[in-house]
């Protein structure tokens, strides 16, 4: 059975969907910049500050091809993870890709304050810059589900709903379980 893969940019609610949605369909669940964390004993503020973005994404890279290869697992990405188009053919081969979009106002008000986010350090211009800019990227799931105006549980529910109704695929018995 093919893996889920979360996208989408920092605060749309990857991580704690994937939580839920991996408990929902008795799945395990591993996000991407955790995972990293993992493997390297750094944060991924101290990946970005003592190595940089490009030894980040080598890491990230690495850690998208081992989970490719797995099976049934929910995966939330980092924000930058499917930019590479070589992580966003991987994770496609075996996964499900779901975007979960959020309009940046609400991204702001759910992270802005937060320190830890290396990308997000910047004046406002340059977030919606970057948040515009990975659009394009993030429009090519399989589907989207905004988060903007919902819970958890509303956006898992919503995720199984459309999962049942894909033809051809085994998630309808376990959306309707």
């Amino acid at each position: 059975m093919r893996n889920i893969v979360l996208i989408g940019f920092m605060g749309t609610g990857k991580s704690t969907v994937g939580k839920r949605l991996a408990q929902s369909l008795a799945w395990d669940f591993v996000d991407t910049d955790c995972e990293i964390g993992e493997v390297t004993s750094m944060s991924v503020t101290d990946i970005f500050r003592r190595h940089g973005e490009t030894r980040f994404r080598s890491e990230e890279r690495i850690v998208v091809a081992r989970l490719s290869q797995q099976e049934q697992i929910v995966i939330a990405t980092g924000g930058g993870t499917v930019l590479n188009p070589h992580n966003w053919d991987i994770l496609a081969q075996n996964g499900i890709i779901i975007g979960l979009h959020a309009s940046l106002e609400v991204i702001l008000s759910r992270i802005g304050h937060k320190n830890d986010r290396p990308l997000l350090k910047g004046p406002k211009e340059a977030i919606e810059k970057l948040w515009s800019e990975r659009q394009v990227s993030y429009a090519r799931a399989d589907f989207t589900v905004d988060t903007s105006q919902k819970n958890i549980d509303e956006v898992v529910s919503e995720i199984l709903a459309r999962l049942g109704r894909m033809e051809n695929n085994e998630f309808s018995r376990v959306a309707k379980d």
